[in-house]
């Protein structure tokens, strides 16, 4: 057998727009269930999230029969980590809090095999390779590992030239809320400023030739983003959807009782 291409780094490559969303339930159930919703692509949260090694196994296991991609986000960008979420099947891994260039470069090197990196070779026991049952597998998995990196800090977004320049990032992710905090306005991603570095940010990594990311569950900014050219953006959280919907149906019944009972008292 041979090693499936990444239908998703092939996508931004060629600047096709991926629509996606943020998984923070942890659990597979719900991420299989939010597989079949549609979404080009479903990101499985290890820093926010309560998400394990053996966790992000099994949600990729869920959503592996379905035609969404899934993309690790790993809790911080550690090359022993990153080697294991490899070999468990990720193949697309979004990493926090890059902040310069040089991070940028030795994530890429962490992502790869020698002599173009550091990942160490352990395929015979790995899901990544299906226990070597892709036959060229080592020749062909640095060519289909997708490398985002997230860009959150003013300081990280001043460099987001050079960090977007590097050869193996295939995306930058910017991240609104830390971004914010940054600037001085937690709690406010939607700030006139910090809109204003967004869309700054995303111009120059176009400008460098590099897929644009963000996550906007607003839908008119996710819009706005959009026609500043992100090509992939999540508009949605799990945790946040489940959340409003069941408070807007406990507003309907349990409000609705508690005013039963008091006109039933006059």
């Amino acid at each position: 057998m041979k090693t499936p291409p990444n239908l998703f780094k092939q996508a931004l490559a060629r600047g096709e727009r991926q629509i996606g969303l943020w998984l923070g339930l942890a659990t597979p159930y719900a991420a299989e269930l939010c597989a079949g919703s549609g979404f080009d692509w479903l990101v499985i949260d290890g820093e926010h999230a309560p998400n394990d090694l053996r966790t992000m196994l099994a949600t990729l296991q869920a959503v592996a029969p379905y035609p969404t991609h899934p993309i690790v986000r790993l809790p911080h960008g550690d090359a022993v980590l990153i080697k294991q979420v490899l070999e468990i099947g990720a193949t697309t891994l979004l990493v926090p809090m890059v902040e310069s260039a040089a991070m940028a470069q030795a994530l890429v090197s962490a992502t790869r095999y020698p002599p173009q990196g550091i990942r160490g070779v352990g395929s015979g026991l790995a899901r990544s390779s299906q226990w070597n049952r892709y036959d060229d597998y080592l020749h062909t998995a640095n060519d289909t590992t997708c490398l985002l990196v997230q860009v959150e800090t003013a300081n990280a977004l001043a460099q987001v030239d050079d960090i977007a320049a590097v050869d193996g990032v295939d995306g930058v992710f910017i991240g609104p809320a830390d971004l914010a905090a940054s600037m001085g306005y937690l709690g406010q991603a939607a700030h006139p400023e910090v809109r204003k570095a967004i869309d700054d940010g995303i111009a120059r990594i176009r400008r460098a030739g590099k897929a644009a990311g963000i996550l906007c569950a607003d839908e008119t900014l996710a819009r706005h983003y959009l026609d500043q050219g992100v090509t992939f953006i999540a508009v949605g959280i799990d945790t946040a959807l489940l959340a409003s919907a069941s408070r807007s149906l406990a507003a309907k019944f349990v409000l609705g009782k508690d005013a039963t009972r008091r006109a039933r008292r006059r």
